[in-house]
């Protein structure tokens, strides 16, 4: 296990100031293969207890959130939820903020992915829609009830954003002026990324929530291990990497504390007073 303090050269003994809010990835940071690690359950059930308030902040569909992080939001143990990077933020009691693509935006997007020959989905509130589907792909689908094949599901139903699977395919998509018709290209895993709006991540989704809480930024914490947790990471007060985040995201971090493993996160939170 291990922690480092980055911010102003200072040493890793050095307490960290309590957030007011704290942002958590989920995969990775929270959860492998989709189930929280046990003691990272334990902790954020330990700070429900606390003035602090907890929040998810991620690149998942809201239609395939692990049901331990919806059954925390039920107990009131987490907040709110940010979801689809940004795209859309709800509590247990309503929908915080969305921002659904644009018929102009789909339409473009799904040329490139046809052009590219890639099996891509748009995500809405209640499904993740698939422009077809393959053996890796039917199996997921047969125990994934949210999970659907209808290559024209944007057309009739509001959708967030777009992931697309390149199997190992490094070349596809690179050469692609995302920016020129206002999209961009976030990778998630070298086998797949997410195609938003330009002004899309998980920092809008971040300012969302602290205005629906009236509470700053400045005074936010975040834990991610991403690229897409770049923007979160440039806007909080305090950004923290997970110790196996990407380069260029550990780079941006004030912190970098251990793994999911490690008990990266009860490294640094301990410090806080707020957590065993």
């Amino acid at each position: 296990m291990f922690t480092e303090y980055k911010a102003n050269g200072a040493s890793s003994t050095n307490k960290i100031p309590t957030p007011k809010i704290i942002f958590f990835d989920i995969d990775d940071t929270l959860s492998r293969a989709g189930i929280i690690a046990e003691h990272n359950q334990a902790t954020l059930e330990a700070l429900a207890d606390s003035d602090v308030k907890l929040v998810i902040s991620t690149g998942r569909s809201k239609a395939i959130l692990p049901p331990d992080i919806l059954a925390l939001l039920e107990a009131n143990v987490l907040d709110a939820i940010i979801c689809m990077n940004g795209q859309y933020s709800f509590d247990n009691h309503s929908r915080i903020s969305h921002y659904p693509l644009s018929d102009m935006q789909t339409a473009k997007i799904v040329t490139l992915c046809q052009a590219s020959q890639l099996i891509h989905k748009f995500d809405s509130a209640t499904h993740i829609a698939w422009s077809d589907e393959n053996d890796r792909l039917r199996e997921f689908n047969a125990r994934t009830p949210n999970s659907i094949v209808d290559p024209c599901y944007y057309q009739s139903h509001e959708v967030y954003q777009c992931s697309v699977f390149f199997n190992n395919q490094v070349d596809k998509m690179q050469d692609i002026d995302f920016a020129s018709d206002g999209l961009k290209l976030v990778h998630w895993h070298h086998i797949g990324a997410d195609i938003l709006p330009s002004d899309a991540s998980k920092a809008r989704g971040i300012l969302d929530v602290c205005k629906y809480y009236g509470i700053d930024a400045s005074d936010c914490m975040a834990f991610g291990d991403g690229m897409n947790d770049l923007e979160m990471f440039d806007l909080v007060g305090f950004a923290v990497a997970m110790g196996d985040a990407q380069p260029d995201l550990i780079a941006r971090a004030d912190f970098v504390t251990g793994t999911i493993e490690e008990r990266g996160i009860q490294s640094v939170l301990e410090r806080l007073d707020i957590a065993s």
